[in-house]
């Protein structure tokens, strides 16, 4: 390995690399209109990238494995403090039912990808888990399911690139339609109906910035959030070790079955998710969860940017971009078949095909810029909830095409 200006064993520098990269992404991504386009997250990753390829930082450091080992699990838990499925399913009504037709959408490009590539992307069920999860919750999902499935640093780089730069068309293609004739001449659209009478205004601010407003968070807040997290990771870790080690292998049903209980992001998953219904006001009133759970997924960005090279993207993201393609573009022909069939408007389509592929960051933003305010809440809550489920389907996906 060639010599670094910061060694793989100084790990105080490294933390203070990661996490002043993770820092200055979130910075930019809320400051310029440019870098909310992009979102902090690429941008971490390619700040990461440019060091590590400068020769600034190591490519490889025990410190990136503590960040897959600790860091990730717990922004998972963070995550998913609001996920609360009875108010998911009360206050996100219409918006729930064609967010879970639209992943259906999801369900069935990974297939279609999947066989059509599966003789030109080795080990494909690795990258079809990360976007099966991606493309139904958030990033969030990608990297439980780059965890759980083994994916090197190198696919999991060339993915996101691929992902990112995909996500970037496809949300162009979400803002772009509900401004064509095409489509509204087809669909109903009240809100953009209102809109235009109304008029609406805009205050300047990216829709990073705007996500992200200020909250009233206190010490106590801290406390609990990060204590209850450290506490459902340990219990998730030893219960999935336990289901790994008593349920054999050796045939497809058991495989399965052991990918499933034996990983602790579904456990993970679970074990938050009935914490966060059951005792829902508790885990409402605390704040700095979600603060702290995207600061740390921003972090892992940083790390999965580091062992990134020119040569990778290019031999790599162009096969894993087509693949993308595929997920996404049938996920969209699936909501709108399903939109109209159910009699859905065109704002709460849009809104739903964004919350699958982006998540409910993206699909707030969306919500928010183009002045759809009366969807941002369901909106949410729906891309919430694809943060449960989009670790299920990722690895039913990722467990039934390995067993081809």
């Amino acid at each position: 390995m060639a010599s670094t200006f910061i060694k793989a064993d100084d790990v105080w520098s490294l933390w203070a690399v990661l996490t002043a990269t993770s820092a200055i992404s979130i910075w930019l991504e809320q400051k310029y209109k440019w870098a909310s386009k992009v979102t902090g997250c690429v941008i971490a990753l390619i700040i990461a990238m440019i060091l590590s390829n400068l020769r600034i930082i190591p490519t490889d450091a025990p410190t990136y494995d503590h960040v897959w080992s600790y860091v990730v699990p717990l922004s998972i838990a963070m995550l998913l403090f609001n996920a609360n499925l009875k108010k998911i399913w009360k206050e996100s009504g219409r918006q729930l039912i064609i967010y879970l037709l639209s992943g259906l959408g999801t369900i069935l490009g990974t297939f279609i990808a999947a066989l059509l590539l599966k003789n030109h992307i080795p080990e494909i069920y690795k990258p079809a888990a990360m976007m099966t999860g991606t493309y139904t919750g958030g990033s969030v999902n990608l990297v439980a399911m780059a965890d759980a499935f083994d994916a090197s640093g190198e696919l999991v780089t060339a993915s996101v690139v691929a992902d990112n730069l995909l996500m970037a068309i496809y949300f162009f293609v979400l803002m772009a339609i509900p401004a064509m004739n095409f489509f509204l001449k087809r669909y109903t659209h009240p809100i953009i109906d209102e809109i235009e009478r109304e008029g609406v205004k805009e205050d300047g601010e990216t829709k990073a910035a705007q996500f992200w407003k200020p909250k009233s968070i206190s010490i106590r807040d801290i406390a609990f959030t990060v204590s209850i997290a450290f506490v459902i990771v340990t219990i998730s870790s030893h219960i999935a070790s336990f289901f790994k080690e008593v349920i054999p292998t050796g045939n497809f049903g058991l495989d399965i079955l052991n990918g499933f209980l034996g990983n602790q992001y579904l456990i993970i998953t679970t074990i938050t998710t009935i914490l966060a219904t059951r005792f829902s006001k508790f885990f409402e009133e605390m704040g700095g969860a979600q603060e702290i759970g995207t600061f740390l997924i921003h972090i892992f960005f940083a790390v999965i940017g580091v062992p990134a090279s020119i040569g990778l993207i290019i031999t790599k993201s162009p096969l894993l971009l087509v693949f993308c393609a595929i997920i996404v573009f049938t996920n969209l022909i699936v909501t709108l078949i399903f939109g109209k069939i159910f009699k859905f408007d065109l704002e709460e389509m849009m809104l739903a095909a964004n919350a699958n592929v982006g998540g409910p960051t993206t699909s707030a933003a969306m919500a928010i810029a183009k002045g759809w305010n009366k969807l941002i809440v369901p909106t949410i809550l729906t891309g919430i909830l694809g943060y449960i489920i989009g670790n299920y389907y990722g690895l039913l996906l990722g467990n039934i095409i390995k067993g081809w």
